[in-house]
């Protein structure tokens, strides 16, 4: 908050004249808590007052998009609200001082918290087929100062307690049995270690159970995963003027990169599909085409790869910025598709995701959206079980405040390269001998 209430001062004196400060008193000091208040909510939503397990990258990505968000929301509130007299540089140059200041300070105490952070030891318990899969994405953030030293598949017969001990993190993966995590979380209050607990379907049923009662016999009343009439009504109040607005200031952009695709790529500007909403309705999405004409003639339905040979050149780059998503507004003001919600998948995945997990289709119980939950904490490459726990965790708390922040939200996710890469990682075999609980061998990454 200091150094904002800083940066518009020394903006207000290099712009201003004395006399002119003076006379404006009130409509300067007038603006300053404005300021603060916008900023402030917006470096939270950004999660900018928990630094200590983000990539410094990460963090002035997020204060450089929260300044940004300020300096649009302050300098609108400017024309409405202020006279015309007010200069709008100030506003400005104060998003640009308070950036290059906030990026400063919170380098200090980002490197004063990794040190305060020692390397902690994790073990990983599960199926070799989930440890694989979270140590490959473990090992891609260093920040979190997290390192492997045993993995536990056989849980019922081998001694992880005496193993647990040395190592002050437990992961423990989807697939295990009920019990064993019961004892295995037991065991870390008891022993002051850290438990992680990657969700599964019944847990995200769990986490907004209300107390209910049978007589004296306390019971929990799991969510449906509905939304009710009241919150359907007000997402779809936010949708028709959010998305009004946004197809208004948008078109200048879609119309320069319909010109853009005729030019490079001569074909059909816009691609059409059917995706499946909500429940279970097909609908037509509008895209500006990014892959070749007739791209999966001879391939049938695919997911997107990295390095995809069906994407064009100018294709990548619209994926990279998101502006092929731009013609999905239409989408959203007749009704087919929301802002916010599920990504909206093509029924012939629909039906696959569907029969490799039961609880895939209760996606379905809202309408698909431009962006999501899984969009924001999740990458292009996330797997679909991944995708759904963000999905459903939306749906259990969608409302027009989580709509509101998932929508500020994305837009650090457009200036993030992960969120648009194709599917699959760099994948490093995981060695499970090798971090063994019976051996005493630290692992590396």
């Amino acid at each position: 908050m200091a150094w904002i209430a800083i940066s518009y001062i020394i903006a207000t004196s290099i712009i201003l004249d004395r006399d002119i400060i003076v006379n404006n008193i009130y409509l300067y000091s007038g603006m300053l808590p404005v300021t603060m208040v916008i900023s402030s909510l917006l470096l939270n939503i950004n999660g900018l007052y928990s630094i200590g397990r983000k990539r410094f990258a990460e963090i002035i990505l997020s204060t450089f998009v929260a300044n940004l968000c300020t300096l649009i929301l302050v300098m609108a509130l400017s024309f409405f609200f202020y006279e015309s007299s007010y200069s709008r540089g100030v506003i400005a140059l104060s998003a640009v001082l308070s950036t290059i200041m906030l990026i400063l300070w919170r380098y200090f105490g980002w490197q004063l918290e990794q040190k305060l952070h020692s390397k902690r030891t994790v073990m990983l318990m599960g199926t070799a087929e989930e440890c694989d899969h979270v140590y490959n994405r473990l090992r891609l953030q260093p920040q979190l100062n997290l390192k492997l030293k045993y993995i536990c598949t056989e849980i019922e017969t081998s001694d992880w307690r005496k193993a647990a001990e040395d190592i002050d993190v437990i992961i423990l993966c989807p697939e295990m049995r009920h019990r064993y995590k019961v004892s295995v979380i037991n065991y870390c209050h008891e022993n002051g270690k850290t438990a992680l607990l990657i969700p599964n379907t019944y847990e995200i049923f769990c986490t907004g159970a209300e107390l209910d009662k049978i007589d004296d016999i306390p019971v929990l009343r799991p969510q449906s995963l509905y939304p009710s009439l009241e919150v359907r009504s007000l997402k779809r109040l936010l949708d028709i003027v959010l998305s009004g607005i946004g197809f208004i200031c948008a078109l200048p952009f879609m119309t320069v990169t319909a010109i853009a695709i005729k030019i490079f790529d001569p074909g059909p500007v816009l691609y059409s599909q059917i995706r499946t909403g909500r429940d279970g309705k097909e609908f037509r999405v509008y895209k500006f085409r990014t892959m070749k004409v007739d791209a999966e003639k001879y391939t049938g339905p695919m997911l997107a790869q990295e390095n995809d040979p069906r994407i064009t050149k100018l294709g990548k780059f619209l994926r990279t910025v998101r502006l092929d998503e731009l013609p999905q507004i239409w989408n959203v003001v007749i009704g087919d598709m929301s802002l916010v919600g599920p990504r909206p998948e093509r029924p012939f995945f629909v039906e696959q995701f569907t029969k490799e997990i039961p609880e895939y289709a209760y996606r379905h119980n809202v309408k698909p959206g431009i962006t999501g939950m899984a969009q924001v904490y999740g990458k292009y490459n996330t797997t679909p079980f991944d995708k759904l726990v963000y999905d459903l965790m939306y749906i259990e708390k969608c409302g027009i405040l989580m709509d509101l922040t998932i929508i500020i939200q994305t837009v650090k996710v457009l200036f993030t390269k992960s969120a648009t890469e194709g599917a699959g990682i760099e994948q490093k075999p995981l060695n499970i001998e090798k971090y063994d609980i019976g051996k005493d061998i630290y692992g590396d990454f």
